[in-house]
């Protein structure tokens, strides 16, 4: 973990050096940091038994995370740029991030491993292509984004390496697990099961039709070769993933939006009921594919769904939230996580009334569930890469997430988060759990 910290510092030094003051002026370049570190832990919880991936009864305590990256971004030609994303994460989630479907710590990834890497998160290209008679908005310079007037009315097209999350299933007040909800189901919607690696990234291609008031987004991108593989599937003929979504944004008394989204995947997944039919007549080949062991090598896996997500300001200092999210759940979780179908509800709080306008409050509700087919799959004593106590007494997982993040100095933000558990992992026969974190997040 000192090596992980370490490495941090270094990297947060090197941005010091590149970045410079946000300026309201059109440039050629872009610089900006974040670091956040999130400390988790847990006491003892109440358990019938225990399986591979069930959640540590035992108290466990001081799980640090910690993330780093840098936004570079460059100006090419007229209305096109180019972004590149170097980025650090080391660190371990409670129970190496198992256990729990709707996980507590979106800053974990399902590594298993706390050696800080360092990697690429993004580098891609981006192209706006202006719509006839179209006006121009001025925008600043942010995170994979330079200074620039756009075009409101365009076509955008983005290609390369990215996150499908920073285009689809967005919402003002539950997004950003680094500001936000800590939740994997409430920073995005849970029965998504999104093409991404291990860390959340895919290589692919965003279309956009945006206009004042709304906006279509289409994308293909490359799933993994592996359940919650880090290596992508180049065999785009057989293995590929397409998210369309449907934005549509008013000014009323307040602002709001509504988003539909949907979805479709081919990948090598196997069904659960074929594996559970192999099993009877003494064929578990099939078994390792849904913890990620080894590959299937067989294609024509097949998972579809759906998505809603509304956001509504209320007052100038509270906003609303709601999302719904199913999928057929057939098949073997490929990328996100063991959520089929997830609703969730919240209410996002600013200062002002206590005179700390860049302080927020959050208090949230998620419901997730799986399949009638996955949860037979997890009663037989089988397991998926987040999931499986050894057999299953099944009930709906509940979650309550509370946060109240502070704004202690100009770029850095200090959070308390607790999160309540129950049936954690769809399992009557285990918790309920309640989760505490730290979490520190550093801006520029």
């Amino acid at each position: 973990m000192k090596r992980t910290i370490l490495l941090a510092a270094l990297f947060c030094v090197v941005a010091v050096a590149m970045a410079q003051p946000a300026k309201d002026t059109l440039g050629n370049w872009s610089y900006h940091f974040q670091l956040t570190a999130v400390s988790q832990s847990h006491p003892s919880f109440s358990a019938k038994y225990s399986g591979e991936n069930s959640l540590l009864s035992e108290r466990e305590g001081g799980k640090l995370s910690v993330t780093t990256t840098l936004f570079v971004g460059r100006k090419l030609w007229k209305n096109a740029s180019a972004y590149f994303n170097p980025e650090i994460a080391g660190g371990s989630g409670l129970s190496a991030a198992r256990g729990i479907a709707g996980f507590t710590n979106g800053e974990t990834f399902r590594i298993g491993s706390a050696d800080p890497k360092l990697y690429i998160a993004r580098f891609y290209l981006r192209q706006y292509i202006p719509l006839k008679n179209s006006a121009y908005a001025f925008v600043r310079s942010d995170d994979n984004q330079v200074a620039e007037s756009i075009p409101t009315s365009r076509i955008t097209i983005t290609a390369g390496k990215i996150s499908l999350s920073d285009y689809f299933d967005n919402n003002a007040y539950s997004h950003d697990p680094r500001s936000q909800f800590l939740n994997w189901s409430l920073m995005g919607n849970g029965g998504w099961d999104y093409p991404a690696d291990t860390r959340g990234y895919t290589q692919g291609l965003v279309a956009e039709l945006v206009k004042p008031g709304w906006a279509i987004r289409f994308s293909s991108a490359l799933v993994p070769r592996k359940a919650n593989g880090l290596e992508l599937d180049y065999k785009v003929t057989k293995a590929h993933s397409e998210t369309f979504e449907f934005e549509k944004n008013w000014e009323l008394k307040r602002p709001g939006a509504v988003r539909f989204l949907l979805f479709r995947t081919a990948s090598q997944a196997p069904t659960y009921i074929k594996t559970l039919t192999d099993i009877k007549v003494g064929d578990s080949t099939s078994v390792d594919v849904y913890t990620g062991v080894k590959e299937w090598k067989v294609y024509g896996g097949i998972k579809f769904g759906f998505g809603i997500n509304a956001e509504q300001e209320i007052s100038k200092s509270i906003g609303a939230f709601f999302k719904a999210s199913w999928n057929d759940g057939k098949t073997a979780t490929w990328a996100f996580t063991e959520i089929d179908h997830s609703a969730s509800a919240g209410l996002h709080i600013n200062g002002t009334g206590w005179k700390r306008p860049n302080d927020h409050i959050g208090i949230a509700e998620v419901v997730n569930g799986i399949s009638h087919e996955h949860q037979d799959f997890l009663n037989a004593g089988l397991y998926g890469f987040i999931i499986g106590d050894g057999k299953l007494n099944y009930g709906a997982e509940a979650i309550t997430e509370l946060y109240y993040q502070a704004k202690l100095f100009t770029n850095f933000f200090l959070s308390a988060d607790y999160q309540f558990v129950q049936n954690p992992a769809y399992n009557k026969d285990r918790g309920p759990v309640h989760v505490f974190a730290i979490r520190g997040h550093l801006e520029f």
